[in-house]
């Protein structure tokens, strides 16, 4: 992605995060578990590249549009690649730096939410593995059913979340890799600051509020 020019520093009432491709570095063992379900359904594997894509959105929808799976298929394959991905949830490791970010946001009394479409369950044995629960006041993610999984939706449950622990989410911004995480930050109202260190192309650069090369450059933007 290619960075526009910043734009001036804002005083921000809450912080959502994305997770993979955001806070963890995941692609690797997500891709693994799909490039498994793959085989598994007797199906030839696709190219790293379009594995890559299913990163991020609903897994559920991505087997359907992008896979053409049936809704029945498309279950199988969820459930196929959730048994083998449990065993490499914990493996991804945190990005450089990102973990000094929360650190110095959560002392700032800056109040931050996950907003994740990896099921809510699975995000919070992540962030408990790499001992980064306790800066969170909200962990919002898709529910295991998948009736919760677009971003808009997940983002959504995470400012209810935040205001009913009494957080203004007036002025709240979202930081995520994904042009998905812009639409549906901006479905609630909320600006998105995208990564570069995570899974997007420049073409999801959009309606983005700013682009960030690094935490450094990450921790400024948030903090002034």
């Amino acid at each position: 992605m290619t960075s526009p020019t910043l734009s001036p520093t804002r005083t921000w009432s809450a912080v959502l995060f994305d997770l993979d491709g955001t806070i963890v570095d995941s692609a690797s063992d997500i891709t693994a578990s799909l490039a498994h379900m793959f085989a598994e359904m007797g199906l030839p594997v696709p190219p790293d590249e379009v594995l890559r894509s299913y990163v991020g959105p609903p897994l559920l929808d991505s087997l359907r549009m992008t896979a053409g799976f049936s809704d029945a298929e498309s279950w199988e394959a969820l459930n196929l690649y959730r048994d083998h991905y449990a065993d490499r949830l914990l493996s991804s490791p945190v990005f450089p730096g990102v973990a000094g970010v929360l650190e110095r946001l959560h002392a700032a009394g800056v109040p931050i939410a996950l907003a994740t479409s990896k099921p809510e369950s699975m995000a919070r044995r992540v962030l408990d593995h790499n001992h980064l629960t306790q800066y969170f006041t909200v962990i919002a993610g898709a529910s295991e059913d998948e009736e919760r999984s677009t971003k808009a939706d997940v983002v959504a449950h995470a400012l209810r979340g935040l205001q009913a622990a009494g957080i203004d989410t007036g002025n709240s911004v979202m930081v995520g890799d994904r042009g998905y995480d812009t639409l549906g930050a901006l479905a609630n109202g909320v600006p998105t600051i995208l990564v570069e260190w995570g899974y997007g192309s420049p073409a999801e650069v959009g309606d983005s509020y700013a682009v960030v090369h690094s935490a450094d450059q990450l921790r400024n933007l948030l903090l002034g």
